[in-house]
């Protein structure tokens, strides 16, 4: 067993026995298949690849034409639910008995990636193998009353080699103002700023899912008209804890699920601009990913270079680690694309060459084992009390004290005090300790008594506070010798007791409880009430509710401003290039004018070049400000949205304790009682009969076609796709009004 301390955490992780990883491959459906070239084994475990010589190169052509690939299964026109037996179903099994696990989908770009990993939200059928490894984390979960189980979720995307959360645009997450950082620590490797999401069912698990896949990259090219174009990873986080008490381990579990951006051949996705700097990316990730699976392979490479790019980096832990590793290469079969099959076979190939050591992942919950000590010490308790009891010492008691006990150690210390008391019996220690404690409980009861007796008939006065004594002074309570002046017996000024009426803030503190006890009969109309809530008990929050509004309105008068000036600076960017062209135009209809090599334009035409360039500069500069304010603008924004609902849950809390309940039940809502201001049940607001929603739910579980199996995983694909169509449908309303 190896053992790793963190802070006061402590981690075991047991031994694990070394495992190659499995590689399995998958072929896409094709009516091109290349029966000639590929041929499949019996076993479905193996391929072999033929090409025919190429008799142009001449009759001696030492050129390979045959390849032999073994593999741990091959899957021709597989469906998606034989996909996920064969791959997948073990590893997300073995996750819930504290093993990592890592899938991860190789291969050409347009080969099925996408497609085996996700699948479709149209057709539940059609599911891939992540919302199918969601679905079988819940279903175990069930299988498993005797222990509870936390799933929590997060959803990586790395593009052009900068990380992105795809679960940032949920309200709970907001803008992130530092970049994610990949961090390195003894239990592993984790995303620094990446969001973790608790879901307690599966449909909250497929939201987001859902959430994700929406905010993904994609692209087209010739290849694959919706290719991804950034690779992701979907990590499910699994806590198991025993229900029984004895128990103080648990164990905890990861499963990554990764989807791989597809490799290219720049001459057949024809890929420009944009794309093609996405695909110089993508390949040149997968090819450091190459490097890395070469590096474990070979047993005398002592380094490995996970850190050349951010996609090994985060899977580092997956790659020959403390992890339960399976690689699914998706490859074309037919002729066209034989090259690009042969390359993704040869991964999988140098992949099967990597061992991992998959290991239990055991943590020791700290209160279990407080728990699990005192009982073993309540045992040797017993133990010790029947030793004393073999040795006739029957009046020791090992136990704390009780209230009763320290009560009558108090009245014994008080009598002792007092003179009525010669001395107090000593049993044990710990009676001893309680004494001597007593005798500071009664010192401190008596020096506040004193203290109390004293302000009650005098004025008590620091003599270091030199204001204080001033004051005095100059109030003629005190001569200049320090002297008090005055009767001391009450009926002076000075140190004379004052009547408890007329002494400060009484007066106040009495029309305060006479404005409580006058409650109206019918409770006053809710704008007026939130007035006066606003006012008192709402003060505070309503003062930061309106600074962050005003600090929201600035922030949207400067992006205004910010971007008149942009479209401002774009019209002038027009001019300056119709004037620029013009000048061109004319220059060549003139004729050119060359000077050793280099172009000779006129000073009218080279102060347009000149203010071109400031304008772009300028351009770039204020639409990164406006990217800034616009972020600052929408922090701002969930900030005040959040004032204003806790402004509103506070108001509607009040409200309803405030007016709606009785007066003999007002007293437990005071300050320091055992009820909060909100723990009161409102009748009127919750009612526990079933509404049409719950109806149509229950007609969905019954009516779906697939079963009731399929309804979280559609109730959760509606709601998102209300959702984005929502935020689609207020975005347009907002360029409308700002044209």
């Amino acid at each position: 067993m190896m053992r790793r301390k963190n802070d006061n955490k402590r981690y075991f992780t047991r031994m694990g026995t070394r495992k190659k990883v499995h590689a399995f491959v998958r072929v896409k459906p094709t009516d091109d298949f290349a029966h000639e070239m590929i041929k499949y084994g019996d076993d479905n475990k193996s391929i072999d690849i033929h090409i025919k010589k190429d008799l142009q190169k001449g009759v001696v052509n030492n050129k390979q034409t045959d390849w032999s690939f073994k593999l741990d299964g091959v899957l021709h026109n597989a469906s998606q639910d034989l996909v996920y037996e064969t791959v997948a179903k073990d590893v997300v099994a073995q996750a819930l008995d504290g093993y990592n696990g890592t899938i991860m989908c190789y291969g050409q770009t347009g080969a099925g990636k996408t497609y085996t990993m996700t699948g479709t939200t149209e057709n539940y059928k059609h599911r891939g193998i992540l919302p199918r490894a969601l679905q079988q984390v819940f279903r175990m979960i069930e299988e498993r009353p005797t222990h509870a189980i936390t799933v929590r979720v997060s959803y990586l995307e790395i593009y052009n080699e900068s990380l992105f959360d795809l679960l940032s645009t949920l309200p709970c997450v907001g803008p992130s103002v530092t970049p994610m950082t990949i961090v390195e620590n003894p239990q592993g490797v984790f995303i620094k700023g990446l969001s973790v999401h608790l879901t307690s069912q599966e449909e909250d698990a497929f939201s987001l899912l859902f959430e994700g896949e929406t905010n993904r990259i994609i692209a087209s090219h010739t290849m694959n008209k919706n290719s991804s174009r950034s690779h992701c990873i979907f990590t499910i986080y699994v806590e198991a804890h025993s229900r029984t008490l004895s128990d103080e381990k648990y164990i905890t579990s990861k499963i990554n699920l990764v989807d791989l951006a597809g490799s290219e051949r720049l001459k057949k996705s024809g890929s420009e601009g944009r794309v093609l700097k996405e695909a110089t990316y993508i390949n040149k990730s997968l090819s450091f990913l190459e490097q890395a699976i070469i590096a474990l392979g070979d047993q005398k490479r002592d380094h490995i270079p996970f850190r050349q790019c951010k996609l090994t980096h985060a899977l580092k832990d997956s790659l020959g680690g403390n992890c339960n590793m399976v690689l699914l290469t998706n490859i074309y079969g037919e002729a066209s694309q034989l090259e690009e099959t042969l390359s993704s076979l040869r991964f999988a190939s140098r992949m099967k060459l990597v061992t991992t050591e998959p290991a239990i992942n055991e943590k020791y919950d700290a209160e279990r084992m407080v728990k699990n000590l005192e009982k073993e010490l309540a045992l040797l308790k017993q133990e010790l009390a029947i030793h004393d009891s073999l040795a006739n010492r029957t009046l020791v008691n090992y136990d704390p004290m009780d209230e009763i006990q320290i009560a009558e150690i108090n009245s014994q210390v008080r009598r002792y005090l007092e003179g009525t008391l010669d001395e107090i019996d000593i049993i044990n220690l710990r009676q001893i300790q309680e004494v001597f404690n007593q005798f500071r409980v009664v010192l401190s009861q008596q020096e506040q008594e004193v203290e109390l007796t004293l302000r009650r008939k005098y004025t008590l006065i620091d003599k270091n506070d030199f204001a204080a004594i001033s004051a005095v002074q100059k109030a003629g309570l005190m001569d200049v010798d320090g002297h008090l002046v005055g009767e001391p017996d009450g009926q002076g000024f000075g140190l004379g007791v004052t009547p408890f009426s007329a002494k400060p803030g009484k007066k106040a503190k009495s029309k305060k409880m006479f404005k409580e006890q006058l409650r109206p009969s019918t409770p006053p109309p809710k704008p007026v009430a939130f007035e006066d809530f606003k006012n008192e008990r709402g003060s505070e929050i309503n003062r930061i509710f309106k600074e962050n509004k005003s600090i929201l309105n600035e922030r949207r008068k400067r992006a205004s401003e910010t971007t008149q000036r942009i479209n401002a600076i774009k019209r002038e960017m027009d001019v300056t290039k119709e004037a620029l062209n013009f000048q061109k135009s004319l220059r060549e209809k003139q004729g050119e004018y060359e000077n050793k090599g280099l172009m000779i334009i006129d000073e009218e035409e080279f102060l347009l070049i000149l203010k071109l360039k400031d304008l772009k500069k300028q351009y770039r500069t204020e639409y990164q400000d406006l990217r800034d304010l616009k972020a600052e603008i929408q922090y701002c924004q969930h900030l005040v949205d959040q004032c204003r609902h806790r402004l509103l849950m506070e108001f509607d809390i009040w409200y309803n304790e405030s007016f709606f309940i009785p007066e003999d039940i007002q007293v437990s809502l005071k300050p320091g009682s055992s009820i909060r201001p909100g723990m009161v049940p409102i009748s009127r607001i919750m009612s526990l009969g079933e509404d049409d929603q719950d109806k149509f739910s229950q007609l969905q579980q019954t009516e779906l076609p697939e079963g009731p199996d399929s309804f979280s995983f559609y109730n959760a694909k509606v709601k998102t796709e209300q959702k984005h169509n929502y935020l689609k449908t207020m975005m347009g309303f907002q360029q409308a009004h700002r044209k």
